[in-house]
């Protein structure tokens, strides 16, 4: 059942649709991740259900409550939303304690003073920063500081937790560990969240569905692994995860490429519509594309980089290149060699 809803949400700048139209059902306890390129739409969603945004169309409900309607001519303030927020900007004030920057908030809202210690002692313990109360922010590191900030949300007890870019400005090992704990806030507080982010992996680990948007469109909503599978088109494809683009003939017996006839890989026939048209794109992960030493699309290896774990190929077929990389502890061919090309796990789509 859904407990956040928006309805038709539309955000117009001038001109410029930022949001159109856009239609989503949020479960209780579930965390939805918003991804797309700069400018789709994702942080003016989030401003809009935070309040920061009115609607130009639609309506936005938690729960049984209303907060926004444009049809309804109705609006809800921010502060009476009851919603937890966490920016990129750690936003803590250095010349407060981390105990008061988490109480401040439950001091604006002029809750009993016994109230505002047991809720702050409660959210800086399940932040483990119980000891560092009485210190400044400024002792603390980066993860520290945005910890502070997951601490004064929390005290509010939210009814969503809304989340912009919280991590990206933390150092890679920082963000991992910021990563677990927030969905251990979540699992423990069983508060939703709407999370913004850039960060493919970051969306893949923390949320039960994901949201592709671009220019102000959804293009897919569906499970991390639903997503990256079984993406809904070639922009969802193209923008999560790594990707490979072969231009083919088509035909019912098979494609080619550079006028060299192949058979489908992987038993890949792409939709007639694609089909008819004669022309159209392979695409694969670079993942899911093996060395064969008899038959498949022929190539030659032009790059080999290692990656730790993974050896990157960069493989020229005809006057495309085309990336694969496979785990180091496979023999693989070297710089210079010709080789064969599988496409394990292909899409087909069409040009333009």
């Amino acid at each position: 059942m859904a407990y956040i809803e928006l309805r038709q949400v539309t955000k117009r700048f001038g001109e410029v649709t930022a949001v159109d139209r856009l239609d989503l059902d949020i479960a209780q306890g579930e965390c939805v991740a918003m991804l797309g390129p700069s400018g789709c739409g994702k942080t003016t969603t989030l401003r809009m259900v935070a309040g920061f945004e009115d609607l130009d169309d639609g309506e936005i409900r938690v729960g049984d409550k209303l907060l926004s309607s444009r049809r309804g001519k109705y609006y809800l303030p921010p502060e009476q939303r009851n919603f937890g927020m966490v920016f990129q900007a750690f936003a803590v004030w250095p010349h407060l304690s981390v105990f008061e920057n988490v109480a401040f908030p439950l001091r604006v809202r002029k809750l009993p003073k016994a109230e505002i210690i047991a809720r702050t002692e409660e959210a800086l313990k399940h932040t483990n920063l119980l000891s560092a109360a009485r210190g400044s922010p400024d002792d603390l590191s980066g993860g520290g500081k945005q910890r502070v900030a997951l601490a004064r949300a929390l005290a509010i007890r939210p009814d969503v937790m809304l989340l912009d870019e919280p991590l990206s400005s933390l150092d890679p090992h920082f963000r991992e560990e910021m990563r677990f704990e927030i969905k251990d806030l979540q699992r423990r507080f069983g508060f939703s969240i709407l999370y913004v982010t850039h960060d493919q992996s970051e969306a893949m680990a923390l949320s039960d569905r994901i949201l592709v948007m671009r220019t102000g469109v959804v293009q897919q909503i569906g499970t991390p692994l639903e997503v990256y599978g079984s993406p809904a088109n070639r922009f969802v494809f193209e923008f999560i995860g790594l990707s490979c683009f072969l231009q083919a003939g088509l035909s019912p017996s098979g494609m080619s490429i550079d006028g060299t006839p192949y058979d489908w890989p992987g038993g890949l026939l792409p939709p007639a519509e694609i089909l008819a048209s004669g022309t159209g794109l392979l695409a694969a992960r670079p993942t899911e594309i093996d060395f064969v030493s008899a038959g498949g699309v022929r190539g030659v290896v032009m790059r080999k980089a290692y990656l730790g774990e993974t050896i990157d190929y960069r493989i020229a077929v005809g006057q495309t290149e085309v990336r694969v990389q496979k785990t180091r502890r496979l023999p693989g061919p070297g710089v210079g060699d010709h080789c064969g090309l599988n496409f394990s796990l292909p899409h087909g789509y069409p040009l333009g």
